[in-house]
């Protein structure tokens, strides 16, 4: 399969459950090697990389929201947004991780910890890390799951202000119909196979 990614651009991910669009993700983020073929980010192939040098491309230019969100559990909510930013060593990290959470409706939530919060609140929490870290590329998958639909509709427009003011591609593997709609791209896998949708 081949797919190209191009700033700015948001492209969908469909297929049933277990087609593998986890998977792709993971590939395509650098997470998990390929049994054959190249991924490729600004032309220079991941995989090529040794895993430190992987691992800080990725901190460096990549978001996730992930299916299973991973926030740890010991740090308050700010904390989570601010950990990654930090770890880079940007010095607005505490700025930019509550302008994150405002954006998301969760400043009022700082300081709870994430058993505190419902599912779709940790949600916002990943998105929230994931829009402070202004990435070149975002993957999400499922971003909207555990959302009502006021606060998936929130959540989608923060992910699409990240390409509209900096470029960011979003790779994202969804079965939200009024998500997919809203794409500039859509990609069907099936059979291992990767298709126009």
């Amino acid at each position: 399969m081949n797919l190209t990614l191009e700033r700015g651009a948001r492209t969908a991910l469909l297929g049933v459950s277990g087609s593998g669009k986890t998977t792709l993700l993971a590939l395509a983020a650098g997470l998990e090697p390929p049994r054959q073929g190249r991924v490729l980010f600004r032309g220079e192939d991941l995989y090529a990389l040794e895993e430190n040098k992987r691992a800080s491309l990725r901190l460096a230019h990549f978001g996730f929201v992930f299916q299973d969100i991973q926030l740890f559990p010991l740090l308050d909510v700010f904390e989570n947004v601010r950990l990654p930013l930090a770890f880079r060593g940007d010095a607005d990290a505490e700025e930019r991780a509550r302008e994150a959470l405002e954006a998301v409706g969760l400043a009022r939530r700082m300081r709870a910890r994430p058993s505190a919060l419902s599912g779709g609140e940790q949600q916002r929490v990943a998105v929230a890390r994931a829009f402070a870290l202004r990435p070149l590329l975002l993957f999400a998958d499922e971003p909207t799951a555990r959302l009502d639909r006021d606060n998936a509709r929130a959540v989608w427009e923060l992910l699409t202000e990240l390409g509209r003011e900096q470029g960011t591609a979003l790779l994202v593997a969804t079965h939200d119909e009024a998500l997919v709609a809203r794409c500039d791209s859509r990609y069907r896998l099936e059979a291992g196979h990767l298709r126009a949708a």
